[in-house]
């Protein structure tokens, strides 16, 4: 039996988007698109479990500050960095501003993911292009704890696919368990109760935040392909991911 989570030595928080149920009674296909945290962390016994699992490419959505911080390898595999979103203050601003003002953590990661899901729509557009075009194999999706960038792109690739918002969000639930040692060290490491607070807002993933992100994106633009749509997404990209996902 396949299962979604993968253990690549050097990443925490690895799954295939295969196995998950679709409206017509199927299962997304496995092999076919992977989300990960960076890759940069795999050792070399980690790229040849990739290898092996049959990676032929790389999305990498970090920034190009991060990518900067995180100089590039050589690789076997094919990579495409697309930034997710670029280091614009006045965004920033805006994120800290919603945080502030939601009434709890769910509403505050929803409302800050909507900020960059509408500030960079033509950036989220061509990050999907990129998993339509990328060659035969298996993509891997990442940014750098595969969370909030990775768990955005992942959720809007398995709508298209035809998983249901129940299956998305229990998905995107999974990171902070997964990524729950990488948390536990960054509190040990702090030095107020303050950056506890941040730590523990930060670290969550819950259900009902990218729930409430795909429900949000539906009531502004009719639907999550009319958002991608307004990214620039073309009709032919949005039918190439979703037969990625079901083969």
């Amino acid at each position: 039996m396949q299962r979604r989570e993968l253990a690549w030595e050097g990443c925490l928080n690895i799954r295939d988007l295969g196995g998950h149920r679709t409206d017509d009674g199927r299962e997304t296909t496995y092999g076919a698109i992977v989300r990960a945290d960076s890759v940069r962390q795999l050792t070399d016994a980690g790229w040849a479990a990739a290898v092996g699992y049959g990676v032929t490419s790389i999305v990498d959505l970090r920034t190009d500050v991060e990518l900067e911080a995180d100089p590039p390898v050589d690789l076997p595999i094919e990579v495409a960095h697309v930034s997710f979103f670029e280091d614009d203050p006045e965004v920033f601003a805006e994120v800290e501003a919603v945080s502030e003002a939601a009434p709890d953590t769910a509403a505050a990661t929803r409302d800050v993911y909507l900020v960059f899901l509408e500030r960079f729509r033509a950036n989220v557009a061509a990050a999907m292009s990129a998993v339509a075009q990328a060659p035969d194999g298996a993509v891997v999706v990442h940014c750098v704890g595969g969370k909030d960038r990775t768990g955005l792109l992942t959720a809007l690739l398995l709508h298209l696919a035809g998983v249901d918002d129940e299956q998305i969000a229990a998905d995107y639930a999974l990171s902070e368990v997964r990524l729950q040692s990488r948390h536990d060290l960054w509190m040990a490491e702090a030095g107020s109760e303050a950056e506890r607070e941040r730590i523990r807002r930060i670290a969550a993933t819950p259900a009902e935040s990218i729930a409430g992100v795909l429900q949000e994106l539906r009531r502004r633009y009719g639907s999550i392909e009319g958002y991608l749509r307004a990214g620039g997404l073309t009709a032919d990209d949005l039918q190439l991911v979703r037969a990625r996902l079901r083969g």
